[in-house]
């Protein structure tokens, strides 16, 4: 059994065309011959089962090579399509050979001359039934009419399913028969040679052929081609052959008549179906003139069915988008953007920022979306400018056909987006990982630029080259907006692309410089290749980013070892540049694009100026030491020790404060001093914080520990250090407003806080969240400037969110919405200091487009008006909504600014949105304006990486982070941005990127202080009267009240606009209010008239506010009347940008943000200054005591702003 069950069948011969007609005999008898063996013993034997034997048969066979093999059948319709236009082709070489002159008749017959007679009504019909056709002709004819005759009976007998009529009456049988059984039968009789047989009919056996060839065709190479190129070929298919027919009817009929050639006929036939009709020939016999109608009436038929289909195709077409030719894939290069759904704001955003990069001005664009093109990117399509760049195709990539369309496996990237407009955002990230998923199983080698809207959901696209996730970034940049003012504008700033042209033609220094300095971005090069930091090989970071700054105003924040993968930000002063590495830094242009000039004259000139003589002496950088090592002097200020007893590392230096020199900075070393250096280790400041003993006494100081969060909410959260509970906090301690067994804590009051809150207005409780904790609770952040986070969330958050932050410190939830009064108070509004509101899930998409943000904006402004001194961090669905943050029907200024964004538009500009004040000043903000950090993702490789690390998602090792100081009046001393640069460097290693800058701005609104004055003089004749002097008194009572006010426009007293607003609403009142007669009435109508006028806006609010804490239980004494602004408050309104209308109606501050500004550039007071820290961790090896020695240097908070503690 054994040895049987071993034994191995043969394997069959190799398949052939014999075998497919004949079988192989030798295989089966050897089969038959095994089985016989094994028929001894039954129990032995073993059954051979045969599959597919219905295919054995000859006629199977037979219809798998004529009809269901897809090449063999290919070439058996291209032979039969050759044999028609063969018959053709014998036809008008018959037509060309005879002439009738010579005489008619049939074979062996003899010939008989004819003459038309145009007077005789008879038609001889001999010319029309005989013809004379040579013999060699006729054998060939002959031939080709056997062999088509025996290959349609041989595919009507394999194509036979029972109904043998329906194959007879077919078409294109009835014309075979035509053509072919004629001449067959003259082969047994001779006569019927000449016999006139219509062969040119076989024309339309031609076309059938050819359809069925194409069809054929695509199934065999197993590609679809475009079904208008299948309709435009039938289309001149059929007209031709209704020419052809129509030429060779006429010239055979007009035998009896003119005898026309066939150029004749053809000529008559071309004017006629062009309803030309010039009448120089016509038909002159009525069987030719009856052909010509009914050819007429055959193309009136069949020729507007032909049109009528090719239109149709031509609009599915015009909607579909056609085809990307392989040819165009092979020749030029493109990219392909995959959308759900196109909008014309995602289009230009994607097309102005990636045609910005001058090496892809050749790209093509290939859109790639399942939905039908809007009307609006129709339009902006059909521009010329983009007409020739950009191809639209309606498909899905999920379809490989439409991949193939789209060229996808010879792009040169592939951008897929999601929809971040759908409601359901889990189902859009779905959606965009199944599209990555298919554009990577069809085109591996094309490189992958993915944006997820979820963090859980990015790691199922962890395969693609680059991928946004748009919560991580959205979070990140509103938190870190809470400590550094305005991130959200430096980043937007960065990784858009821009000349700094804009503003450049206003007449605002402001928006001049604010312009300009926008146009600086990240570039990189590799240091040995550079001239910018090529001469600082093997010098310490620190130095060569000082003094590259000084020499060439750029300014250097991070580089890549050839070795090491990873970007470093700031690796320090420890750091020594190598030529192998790769530098990053910002600049308006890249190095390659920047031309260098040294000008001697300059050189001489600068010995010759005094450092004193006014401020029209040469810039700074001019001025500073070549080499470095000379200090800098102080300019335009008096040498005086620092106020205060707190010492700060920008503090003047003691040892210069005599007065016998002025005031220098020290010089950034070469090389790292250890004892010279501060270590910036922030460990050691976790020690004195514990040591130190707590302010509120009362109070139980909870000890913090460093750590990693134990509990991340998704996979592929980047591990950061953090300031961690020594044990979870129960998940009822989390909620703010109620207490619990644990504390009895109902309010914010009651937690006794040292800092200020932060609350964050969501909708759930997502997981991104979690990524605005993070960069406030991390371990480089001092445990003195920690916030509290309180998260007002509209639903309950789950159990898997409050496990992750349960770890972190003083963070806290309530269940609330941001339009509830009593929800923020209740969350403790009234002892925060920032504000954000996140754009809600539900309300991203509207029926009306840009009517998305209209419930988030009037909320905003509400809340506004309500706490006045709160900075509130905005975010917008649409960016083009955030000009009515600050909406003022009767502006003028806003309407300039207005026009401006309007012309930098014309421009061309793609930062047309940067000159609105909320933007400027960083209070708003749109995840929209970080999709182009995706698109220039695709030339700078690394903006993605250096974005994570400045937003604080990433923290690799040896890597600084983002912070900010704040420019005191004890700091003026430094003078200008350039020495700033050099006392940090100096002193703490630190690496300044730019300036968040608020000044106040007086603005020219005369058509509004013309209706003000119209106004206030009909107020003054309002108040004559008996009630007017003491109306005038009360209200100068009122206004008194509110003391402690420091306004930049006066007398706190005098706020004739409110006044004015109160009057104006009591004139209504007591006109259009009946008057009851009587003494008593006319005095209660003067009173009631008197306490409008006494009372203000402001007032009015601060009751409501009140009121509603009174009736919600809560504690009124830490509440400041909304006009009783403390100067820190004013302060705090001065750095949010807002128009302060309620303070003075025509003095207004604005915020804006300098980008790596000249290094002449003077410092203000309130200036707060963007640094890059280098990382406290990078060092640790330090000795504790240069630690201890240098933290009396250090600053003493990194935070923005001086926090002012809340005394609760």
């Amino acid at each position: 059994m054994s040895d049987l069950d071993s034994e191995v069948l043969p394997l069959p011969p190799r398949y052939r065309f014999r075998d497919l007609l004949l079988g192989d005999q030798s295989f089966q008898n050897d089969d038959r011959l095994h089985v016989e063996d094994f028929s001894l013993d039954s129990s032995l034997s073993q059954v051979q089962v045969e599959f597919y034997v219905n295919e054995n048969t000859f006629k199977e066979r037979l219809k798998l090579f004529f009809i269901k093999n897809q090449r063999s059948s290919l070439r058996i319709r291209l032979f039969n399509f050759s044999l028609k236009l063969l018959t053709c082709l014998l036809y008008i070489v018959r037509v060309l050979l005879d002439d009738p002159g010579l005489g008619i008749g049939c074979w062996g017959c003899p010939k008989q001359k004819y003459t038309f007679n145009e007077s005789s009504s008879e038609i001889n019909w001999a010319p029309i039934l005989w013809v004379e056709r040579k013999m060699a002709l006729w054998a060939i004819q002959v031939i080709v009419a056997i062999i088509s005759f025996l290959e349609t009976m041989l595919l009507i007998y394999l194509s036979y399913k029972g109904n043998i009529w329906e194959q007879m009456f077919r078409v294109s049988f009835v014309l075979e028969m035509i053509n072919t059984l004629p001449f067959i039968t003259t082969i047994f009789w001779a006569p019927l040679r000449n016999l006139f047989i219509p062969v040119f009919l076989n024309c339309w056996l031609a076309k059938h052929a050819l359809e069925n060839m194409i069809n054929d065709f695509h199934r065999a190479i197993l590609r679809t081609q475009s079904a208008m190129f299948n309709q435009v070929l039938i289309l001149f298919c059929t007209l031709l052959c209704l020419l052809f027919t129509g030429t060779c009817g006429i010239q055979h009929l007009e035998r009896a008549g003119e005898n026309l050639s066939l150029l004749t006929s053809f000529y008559f036939c071309i004017v006629t179906f062009s309803t030309v009709g010039y009448g120089d020939v016509t038909p002159k016999i009525w069987p030719s003139q009856l052909l010509v109608v009914i050819m007429i009436c055959v193309a009136l038929v069949v020729l507007p069915l032909q049109f009528e289909e090719l239109v149709y195709l031509w609009m599915e077409r015009q909607k579909s988008g056609g085809n990307y030719s392989r040819h165009r894939a092979q020749t030029e290069r493109h990219v392909v953007l995959c959308v759900s759904s196109l909008k014309i704001d995602l289009l230009m955003d994607f097309l102005n920022e990636f045609y910005a990069h001058p090496r892809l001005q050749d790209y093509y664009v290939v859109i790639l979306c399942p939905t039908e093109m809007d009307i609006q990117v129709r339009r902006v399509l059909q521009i010329p400018l983009w007409s020739q760049r950009v191809i639209y195709l309606q498909g899905s990539a999920l379809k490989d056909q439409d991949l193939m369309r789209a060229k996808m496996d010879n792009g040169e990237a592939c951008f897929i987006l999601s929809s971040r407009n759908e409601v359901d955002r889990t189902a859009a990230d779905h959606q965009t990982i199944l599209r990555a998923w298919a554009v990577k199983d069809f085109a591996p080698n094309c490189p992958l630029y993915v944006q997820i809207l979820k963090p859980e959901n990015k790691f199922h696209v962890k395969f693609a080259d680059h991928v946004v996730c748009e919560e991580e970034c959205k979070y990140a940049m509103l938190a870190l907006n809470c400590i550094c003012p305005a991130t959200s504008t430096l980043i937007t700033l960065l990784v858009h692309t821009s000349r700094g042209q804009e503003g450049q033609e206003s007449p605002e220094q402001w928006q001049r410089m604010y312009g300009r300095c926008s146009g600086n971005e990240v570039y990189h090069v590799r240091m040995g290749d550079s001239k910018f930091f090529r001469e600082y090989q093997g010098k310490s970071f620190t130095y060569a980013a000082f003094h590259a700054h000084k020499k060439y105003g750029v300014c250097l924040i991070g580089l890549k070892r050839e070795e090491n993968k990873s970007i470093l930000l700031n690796p320090g002063p420890r750091h020594t540049l190598a030529a192998s590495d790769t530098c990053f830094y910002i600049n308006i242009t890249k190095e390659e694009n920047s031309a260098f000039i040294f000008k001697q004259e300059e050189k001489q000139r600068r010995g010759l100026v005094g450092p004193g003589q006014g401020p029209s002496r040469l810039p700074m950088h001019s001025i500073i030491a070549s080499v470095g090592t000379v200090a800098m002097d102080l300019q335009h200020t008096e040498c005086r020790p620092p106020q205060g007893s707190g010492a700060s590392k920008l503090a003047l230096p003691t040892e210069n404060g005599s007065g016998s020199r002025r005031p220098s900075i020290a010089p950034v070393l070469e090389l790292a001093d250890s004892s010279a250096l501060l270590p910036c280790d922030l460990l050691s400041d976790q020690s004195e914080d514990e040591m130190m003993p707590s302010d509120d006494e009362g109070l139980s100081v909870v000890e913090y520990v460093k750590g990693y969060p134990p509990n991340s909410p998704y996979i592929g959260s980047s591990p950061t250090l953090c300031h961690l509970l020594p044990v979870k906090a129960p998940f009822c301690c989390l909620r703010l407003d109620k207490g619990c067994e644990h504390n009895s804590y109902e309010d914010a009051k009651a937690y006794g806080f040292k800092n200020k809150l932060i609350i964050v207005s969501a909708e759930t409780a997502g997981n991104g969240l979690y990524n605005f904790i993070v960069p406030l609770r991390a371990y480089y952040r001092s445990r003195k400037e920690l916030n509290p986070i309180v998260l007002l969330l509209d639903n309950k958050p789950d159990r898997h969110f409050l496990e992750a932050i349960c770890c972190f410190p003083m963070v806290y939830y309530m269940e609330g919405s941001v339009d509830n009064l009593d929800s923020l108070l209740q969350c403790g509004i009234i002892y925060a200091d920032n504000l954000v509101v996140v754009d809600k899930e539900s309300t991203m998409s509207a029926e009306e487009d840009y009517m998305a943000d209209a419930k988030t904006i009037v909320n905003v402004q509400t809340m506004f008006r309500l706490f006045p001194s709160l900075s509130i961090t905005t975010e917008l669905t649409h960016p083009s909504n955030m000009r009515f943050m600050q909406f003022r029907a009767k502006d003028s200024y806003s309407l300039a600014l207005s026009k401006l964004e309007k012309r930098e538009r014309e421009n061309g500009s793609n930062l047309a949105f940067m000159f609105r004040l909320p933007f400027a000043a960083g209070r708003v903000f749109s995840i929209s304006m970080l999709d182009t950090l995706l698109y220039q993702s695709f030339v700078k490789d690394y903006m993605i990486s250096i974005t994570r690390l400045l937003l604080g998602l990433d923290t690799t090792p040896g890597s600084g982070y983002l912070c900010a100081m704040k420019i005191t009046e004890d700091d003026l001393w430094i003078g200008s941005y350039g020495r700033l640069f050099q006392k940090l460097c100096s002193s703490s290693a630190e690496i300044p990127i730019g300036i968040y800058r608020t000044e106040c701005h007086v603005f020219s609104t005369s058509e509004s202080q013309i209706s003000v004055n119209m106004e206030e003089c009909e107020d003054a004749r309002d108040l004559k009267g008996p009630w007017g002097a003491r109306a005038g008194a009360g209200g100068g009572g009122g206004g008194g009240s509110t003391h402690g006010r420091h306004s930049a426009g006066g007398d706190p007293a005098e706020h004739a606009l409110l006044r004015r607003k109160s009057l104006q609403w009591a004139r209504r009142l007591s006109r259009k209010s009946p008057r009851p007669a009587g003494k008593a009435a006319a005095e209660w109508i003067s009173q009631q008239r008197l306490s409008l006028y006494r009372r203000s806006e402001r007032q009015e609010l601060s009751e409501l506010v009140k009121n509603r804490m009174k009736h919600l239980g809560l504690p009124t004494t830490g509440y400041e009347d909304v006009a009783n602004l403390t100067a820190s408050d004013v302060m705090n309104r001065v750095n949010l940008g807002y128009l302060q209308d309620e303070m003075n109606d025509h003095q207004n501050t604005l915020s804006y943000v300098l980008i790596n500004p000249p290094p002449d550039t003077r410092l203000e007071p309130n200036d707060i200054v963007y640094l890059i820290r280098s990382d406290p961790l990078a060092h640790v090896a330090s000795s504790s005591q240069s630690r201890k020695s240098s933290c009396s240097n250090k600053l003493a908070s990194c935070n923005p702003e001086t926090r002012d503690e809340t005394q609760l």
